[in-house]
């Protein structure tokens, strides 16, 4: 990243207890990391025990590079993310708004799946999964819709608290061995283990709410270039409690599944799964805890995804109309202004509407099988949405897009390329997987 200092405009008391503005670099790892990513790592850590502890810590590198460009961008330009794309021209505009558009109406059903499972599982005479699914995804319309960012992110900040608890909690329980985790933090690739390897690098906590990152930086009141030690500082820190998270979980699955040898079930349906075996070897204590830890990981992905890309969707609709985002300069721009835009897109129609479609058209989903039209062009959207992100970033931050002593980096260039590079190898085995 951009090794220079910046002007000191931020507050003197900011700059003495900088820890304390930390927050929405805790947002967009809590939300990049969902019960998908869960599953992955476990199934990770069961098939190659703590051989690849390595490749997860390198992940959260990679994230940490990605996130902080979005954050410079922002900061050091005076412009959305948004506007640093159609400077690119007006082919990313008509890719966002069909990715935007098919992405949500799939995961929003993904998402209320994802945190009704373990309601289900918390409470078996309760209502049913789909029942469930409608009142998490109501829920989280609600209370993103009469909140502003403020309180959004003190209830993030605590369901995170509540994940990190529980996940450290059961890899402690679970008794890893110190001496083989410290050896797997040596690289090295089993047989068969190239494609978990990628996933663990690029895969989890990599979603289009890392783009979002921005947008929470300038909501939060962080509007110019003296705030840039501390994004960094709240990045840097998101990142490793996501880190230790991620680390956490490889660790139960190669010390409870691998050594057993036992196969769990992909997607969430295999976290319901985990919490019946931690049930037998450790009592139902533990069990509901690490359900409750799980509902908590779901319901940031939703809430966090319900907020973000609504930003972001608002974004594309202000840029749209008014025809913003051309290549023009890069000035630093008014701070109390960006920070009153960034408050005002949370109340705008644009925003309320995408709340919408993420809530009620997924709904149907639940119900019915998911069109087959539709999986396949989720599938291919998403794959490609990575390393649109990685490589515009090294597009617009090595360019006059951005002043001259805020661009990149050797770092930030060589991580954000070798990023890019392997989202495109996982974008490709992500297309050869689909069922065409």
């Amino acid at each position: 990243m951009a090794d220079r200092t910046e002007p000191a405009s931020a507050p003197s008391e900011m700059r003495r207890a900088r820890w304390r503005y930390i927050g929405p670099g805790i947002v967009v790892a809590a939300t990049g990391v969902g019960a998908g990513d869960l599953v992955a790592t476990l199934l990770a850590g069961s098939k190659f025990g703590y051989t690849l502890l390595w490749a997860a810590v390198v992940g959260c590198v990679v994230k940490v590079a990605l996130a902080e460009a979005v954050g410079r961008w922002h900061l050091a330009t005076g412009r959305t993310l948004f506007e640093g794309w159609r400077s690119l021209g007006g082919w990313t505009s008509g890719y966002f708004a069909v990715y935007v558009v098919v992405w949500g109406f799939v995961y929003g059903a993904t998402a209320m799946s994802s945190s009704a499972l373990p309601l289900v599982a918390l409470f078996p005479d309760g209502p049913d999964l789909k029942t469930w699914g409608i009142l998490t995804g109501l829920a989280g319309l609600a209370f993103v819709w009469f909140n502003r960012y403020a309180v959004f992110e003190k209830v993030m900040t605590v369901l995170v608290g509540v994940m990190f608890v529980v996940v450290v909690y059961v890899a402690v329980r679970v008794g890893p061995r110190a001496g083989d985790a410290f050896a797997g933090l040596w690289p090295s690739l089993p047989d068969d283990s190239l494609l978990y390897t990628l996933g663990l690098i690029g895969g989890v906590g990599g979603t289009i709410t890392m783009a979002a990152y921005g947008y929470w930086v300038n909501a939060k009141g962080w509007t110019d270039i003296g705030w840039l030690k501390v994004m960094r500082l709240d990045n840097r820190v998101a990142y490793l409690a996501t880190g230790v998270f991620v680390v956490a979980m490889l660790l139960v699955g190669a010390e409870l599944l691998h050594a057993a040898n036992i196969a769990l079930d992909s997607g969430g349906n295999g976290l319901v799964d985990l919490g019946d075996v931690l049930e037998e070897r450790y009592g139902t204590a533990t069990a509901k805890l690490f359900l409750v830890g799980f509902f908590a990981t779901s319901v940031t992905s939703l809430i966090g995804v319900w907020h973000g890309v609504s930003l972001l969707f608002a974004d594309f609709v202000e840029n749209v109309r008014g025809g913003r985002g051309g290549r023009g300069g890069a000035g630093a721009g008014d701070g109390s202004a960006r920070e009153v835009a960034a408050g005002s897109r949370e109340r705008s129609l644009p925003f309320r509407a995408y709340l919408l479609w993420l809530t009620f058209p997924p709904m149907t989903l639940l119900w019915l099988d998911e069109p087959f039209a539709i999986v396949i062009a989720y599938g291919v959207l998403g794959a490609f949405f990575m390393p649109f992100l990685a490589l515009t970033l090294v597009w617009l931050l090595n360019t006059d897009r951005t002043p001259r002593e805020w661009r990149n980096g050797v770092l930030s260039n060589v991580l954000l390329t070798v990023s890019g590079g392997l989202f495109i190898v996982l974008c490709v085995q992500q297309i050869r997987d689909l069922p065409w």
